[in-house]
C-alpha cells in the first residue's frame, strides 16, 4: 500500500474513544467536513503516493485555523491553495504557524523536495478548543489539561505507532515545540522507546509570536537540522 494511502485510511479511521472534560471538544474534521477530508486526500495522494521512508515531525495539536479546517498539519488554507496547488472549496483561513512552516518548505527547496522526505503530524492528531468565560471557543493543547493528558496517553502512543507503520525512521523525530511538548515526548519516548533521539525545535507559533524579529535565524535553524537529517 502507497505511503498516501495508509495515511488516508489512518486519517479516517480517527476518533477519541472516550468522554472530554467538561467544557472541552475535540475537531474531528475528517468525520465533520467534506472539504476537509477532500483536500487531505488530495493533498496526500499528491505528495505521498510512493513508499520512500520519511521523517517525522511532530507538533502538538492541531490549530482551529490550519489542520482543524484543511485537514494538513500546519497547512492553513492560504498555503494549500498558493503553495501546494490544490484548490479548496471550504474557510479561507491564515494561521502563522502555516506561514512559517511553508517559509522553511520553501527554504528546503519547496513542497515537492520537502514532503518527499517529510511527514508532518502532532503528538494528538486531533485538534481542541475550550469555552471560554465569555463563550467563545479558544483553541486548546492537550497539555493545558492534566485529566485531558492522562486519559489521552493510550491514544497518543497507538496513533504515534500506527504511523511509525507508513515507513518513518525512528532513529531521529522532530518535535515542534521545546518546552512543554518536548517535555511529554521525550517522557514517552522513555517509556516506550519509540524513537532513538527526539530533536526540539522552538515550535512555529511561538516563533511568529514571539520573536518574529528572528524568524530568518530560526528558519536557518530548522534548515540545518533538517539537511543534516536528509543526508
Amino acid at each position: 500500500m502507497l505511503f498516501s494511502e495508509k495515511i488516508i485510511r489512518f486519517n479516517r479511521q480517527l476518533h477519541i474513544p472516550f468522554s472530554l472534560p467538561q467544557n472541552i471538544m475535540a475537531f474531528n474534521p475528517f468525520k465533520n467536513d467534506k472539504n476537509a477530508l477532500t483536500a487531505m486526500e488530495q493533498f496526500y495522494r499528491k505528495f505521498y503516493s510512493d513508499n520512500f521512508q520519511r521523517f517525522f515531525i511532530i507538533g502538538i495539536n492541531p490549530g482551529r485555523f490550519g489542520a482543524a479546517v484543511t485537514g494538513i498539519p500546519f497547512t492553513d488554507s492560504k498555503r494549500l491553495i498558493a503553495d501546494c496547488g490544490i484548490e479548496f472549496k471550504g474557510k479561507i483561513t491564515h494561521e502563522p504557524s502555516s506561514v512559517f512552516v511553508y517559509d522553511v518548505i520553501k527554504a528546503f527547496g519547496g513542497v515537492e523536495t520537502f514532503y518527499k522526505h517529510f511527514y508532518i503530524n502532532s503528538i494528538v492528531p486531533l485538534g481542541f478548543a475550550k469555552l471560554s468565560l465569555n463563550n467563545k471557543w479558544l483553541n486548546y493543547n492537550y497539555y493545558d489539561h492534566v485529566d485531558l493528558k492522562n486519559t489521552l496517553k493510550p491514544f497518543i502512543v497507538q496513533s504515534i505507532r500506527k504511523q511509525l507503520k507508513f515507513g518513518l525512521h525512528t532513529h531521529i523525530v522532530f518535535c515542534l515545540g521545546s518546552g512543554k511538548n518536548y517535555a511529554y515526548l521525550k517522557q514517552l519516548n522513555e517509556e516506550f522507546r519509540l524513537f532513538k533521539e527526539v530533536i526540539p525545535l522552538e515550535h512555529p507559533r511561538f516563533i511568529m509570536q514571539y520573536k518574529h524579529a528572528e524568524k530568518q535565524s530560526y528558519i536557518e535553524k530548522y534548515l540545518m537540522l533538517l539537511q543534516q537529517a536528509v543526508k
